[in-house]
């Protein structure tokens, strides 16, 4: 599967996953930063709205869970970064 064929399939499993404290798709907040297949693993980079945020582990969580269920293969990384961190400008017009 191409990088972008299988960032479009993660990103459209990743819009119904809301962040808790704002209610909105994580995607349409602009929180995914990168999708690429590392040999057998899907290697998902994200950041969260604040780098305290507590919800943090949820997200991680939910999105290894609705990457893993997608795509139909459990290899999935999820990796939480904040560089460069997360503003509202990253917010696509939905949001």
């Amino acid at each position: 599967m191409q990088d972008d064929a299988l960032r479009q399939q993660v990103e459209l499993a990743l819009e119904e996953v809301l962040d808790p404290e704002l209610g909105k798709s994580i995607v349409d907040l602009g929180l995914i930063y990168g999708v690429e297949k590392r040999q057998e693993t899907i290697h998902v980079t994200m950041t969260t709205t604040s780098r305290g945020c507590p919800a943090a582990d949820f997200l991680v969580d939910a999105v290894r869970e609705r990457v893993a269920t997608t795509i139909g293969d459990d290899r999935v990384e999820v990796e939480l970064i904040y560089d460069p961190p997360w503003s509202p400008d990253m917010m696509r017009i939905e949001a």
